[in-house]
């Protein structure tokens, strides 16, 4: 009976429309209530379920990607980009998805990568006449490796999710080979629609441009091989690396590039806590929502009914990836990994996925949800920047689409890709 209400109680809050964090903490109540229990768990649950050590690097690589976002990083990225592959046909496209990957490395973030990415490329790209669907889609799916970056937070979340079967550092290494698996197929959609649809190609500026340009990025772009670095020699956890990320990008703003100002400064500060917050209220009270999960078996029984359709891993893996696109379309990227982790893990693991290779796929599956409506939060403000409608976006956007798809099935499938690393480096 208490499942039943837990369910219900959530599904409708969301239909309702109520934020997900009071829709779990409402339907946990009722639950709680039903149960008997006294409603001092569900506070007790929610301090225990944020005061982990670990989550400090939740507001550290928040803030470091908001200062790389205000701090004059996506320039010097756009020009190293352009110089490398802006001659290719299409070559403002292909540029668009190499400079997105950069700077999702820096950033960590999805959202702050279409922001920063698109308020410089879709522009330009309109100017020189590519379609504003076009610019506006390359921009928001290259922008989603933010989600794989070694700077993510929602790595961070994931890792707690998963109740310790994966490590952090692990999870930093495993994102690095998915992420150049997911720009290279952008790059193959970007540069096949951009030779269907006739848009030109640049010219090369010599490569004297290239190392210039290059030069003015690897300030910016080492942020990443820094926390790479520190955690593989030891100098330094996962979690201290986010506070080294925030050290490092404020010297960089202030006193390399001296693009920081002091109203900058105080917009990175106060959107990182408004984050932040948001963030932490989500791992509180799922914490609750956890609890009850596994009280109520629900892995359990969501298993039985998945292994009475099919024996197979392969079908079991396919089924998992559908449920979690369409719950990512609903739901927000944290919420997602939240609730559907410790239903899926167990399962995933059961057929003989390992819990770093599920982060992959949870990871890339709640980036595709932040690109489909209803909540599609990088699509929306892809759109605002390009001013064009989301009808007029998602006419165009399968092939984009696919390239996302296809990169999912290979890590879903090819447990190397996302394997490799932490077996090489943290054995």
């Amino acid at each position: 009976m208490a499942l039943t209400i837990l369910v219900l109680s959530f599904t409708g809050f969301l239909v309702l429309g109520v934020p997900v964090a009071f829709a779990i903490g409402l339907s946990s109540a009722a639950a709680l209530l039903v149960e008997g229990m006294p409603m001092a768990v569900l506070f007790q649950r929610m301090v225990s379920g944020m005061n982990i050590f670990s989550f400090l690097a939740i507001p550290f690589f928040i803030f470091a990607g908001e200062l790389m976002l205000y701090g004059g990083v996506a320039e010097r990225i756009v020009n190293f980009a352009k110089s490398i592959v802006g001659h290719i046909r299409g070559g403002l496209g292909m540029s668009n998805v190499v400079s997105c990957t950069l700077f999702g490395g820096v950033s960590g973030s999805p959202v702050a990568d279409v922001s920063a990415m698109g308020a410089v490329m879709i522009p330009m790209m309109k100017k020189e006449g590519y379609h504003a669907d076009y610019a506006v889609n390359v921009t928001t799916h290259a922008a989603l490796v933010g989600a794989l970056m070694p700077t993510s937070h929602n790595m961070v979340i994931y890792a707690f999710a998963a109740g310790g079967a994966a490590s952090i550092s692990s999870l930093i290494m495993a994102g690095v080979v998915p992420s150049l698996v997911l720009m290279a197929c952008m790059l193959a959609a970007a540069y096949l629609v951009a030779v269907k649809r006739g848009y030109p190609a640049g010219q090369f500026p010599g490569w004297s441009a290239v190392l210039s340009s290059f030069i003015a990025a690897v300030p910016g772009l080492m942020i990443a091989v820094i926390i790479l670095a520190g955690i593989l020699s030891g100098i330094f956890t996962a979690t201290e690396a986010a506070s080294v990320a925030v050290g490092y990008a404020l010297l960089l703003t202030f006193f390399v590039y001296k693009t920081m100002t002091w109203e900058h400064l105080m917009k990175s500060a106060a959107k990182a806590v408004k984050t932040t917050g948001v963030v932490l209220l989500l791992i509180g009270i799922s914490a609750v929502f956890q609890h009850l999960i596994s009280l109520y078996e629900v892995a359990e029984l969501t298993g039985e009914l998945l292994s009475s359709i099919s024996s197979s891993p392969w079908v079991i893996f396919l089924m998992i990836n559908l449920i979690l696109f369409i719950l990512g379309t609903f739901m927000d990227m944290a919420s997602t990994i939240l609730i559907c982790t410790p239903i899926f893990l167990p399962i995933a693991m059961k057929f003989g996925m390992h819990p770093v290779q599920f982060g992959m796929l949870m990871l890339i599956n709640c980036a595709l949800g932040l690109n489909t409506p209803p909540v599609g939060t990088t699509q929306f403000v892809g759109c605002a920047i390009g001013n064009v409608t989301v009808g007029q976006v998602m006419r165009t956007i399968w092939p984009f689409y696919g390239a996302l798809i296809a990169a999912l099935l290979l890590v879903t499938f090819v447990p190397s890709f996302s394997m490799w690393l932490p077996n090489l480096f943290l054995k």
